[in-house]
Order: structure tokens, then C-alpha cells, then sequence
């Protein structure tokens, strides 16, 4: 179906289950803090981070309940589908801030359940219960800069 189209050169291998859990902790972390989407992931096969604008220290229980949530998503098993639209025709809830420059005409969204949905050309797993599980490594904290980084890796099913 992507032969029809064309989208802009992807430079990357991702790993898919990672990839994906990346989409699921985007989410996660929109819904349970109101933040925007990570402002800087390094996704890897062995351990992979991501760091989030937030008005506060999550404490030990928001933690928590980020874990929760992730197990609870992979074990929902919900479908990765994706679908293809023209940048002028993108869902309201899509931002365009994030795309690159000269980004191609159609636009590959990547849609996980009704949870979570986003333009993304990378590699995804069918549906979450193929992620594995989702293991919360550490946090940090830059009081500085309001900024929160979780550290996590996948174990694969």
C-alpha cells in the first residue's frame, strides 16, 4: 500500500517493539501529566530513554502508575493499524510542529487502539501484546529545566 505514496527518506532501524512502546509512553505521559510529547527519546533494542517537559516531580506513585499503565496497554493487545493522509487533510489532533522540513505531501500516521495516534514512517509491531513487557529502569529529575526522564528496556514475549 506505501508503494502508492511517497514519503519522506527514513534513516533509521528501529526496533520495533521499543518503537512502538515509544508511542505508548507519549501517550501515557500526555494523559497523566498534561505534557507534550517527548522532546527527546533514544528508543534501542537494549534500553531506551525519553525525556518529558512536566510542572512537577512525578512523585514515587506517578511512577507507578506510568508502569501500570504501559502493562496494562501491551496487555490490552491493542492493533497497530496505519493509514495514509494528505497533510492538508490530517486529523485536528495531529500537530504539525513536529514533521520535518519539506515533508512530503502525504503523511503516514500510526495508529495504536483509540489510544494514540501520530505521523510516524517507522517500523511498529501488530498489536501491543506482540511489545513483550515494559520494564521501568529509573527516573531523573532536572529541577532546573522541569524536566523528567524515564529509562526503561523491553523484554520481548
Amino acid at each position: 500500500m506505501s508503494d502508492d505514496f511517497i514519503l519522506n527518506e527514513h534513516n533509521k532501524e528501529e526496533f520495533p517493539p521499543a518503537h512502538t512502546a515509544e508511542h505508548l509512553l507519549n501517550q501515557t505521559m500526555i494523559r497523566l501529566f498534561g505534557c507534550e510529547r517527548s522532546y527527546n527519546a533514544h528508543i534501542e533494542r537494549k534500553k531506551s530513554k525519553m525525556s518529558f517537559y512536566l510542572d512537577h516531580k512525578p512523585a514515587r506513585q506517578e511512577e507507578k502508575q506510568i508502569e501500570k499503565e504501559m502493562e496494562r496497554l501491551i496487555e490490552e493487545d491493542l492493533p497497530v493499524t496505519f493509514e495514509f493522509c494528505k497533510i492538508n487533510e490530517l486529523p485536528e489532533e495531529i500537530s504539525l510542529d513536529r514533521l520535518p522540513d519539506g515533508v512530503s505531501d502525504t503523511i503516514r500516521l500510526v495508529r495504536i487502539g483509540d489510544y494514540d495516534v501520530c505521523p510516524c514512517i517507522g517500523k511498529h509491531v501488530r498489536s501491543t501484546a506482540q511489545i513483550g513487557r515494559f520494564e521501568m529502569l529509573g527516573t531523573n529529575w532536572d529541577e532546573h529545566d522541569k524536566s523528567f526522564r524515564v529509562r526503561f528496556k523491553i523484554i520481548a514475549p
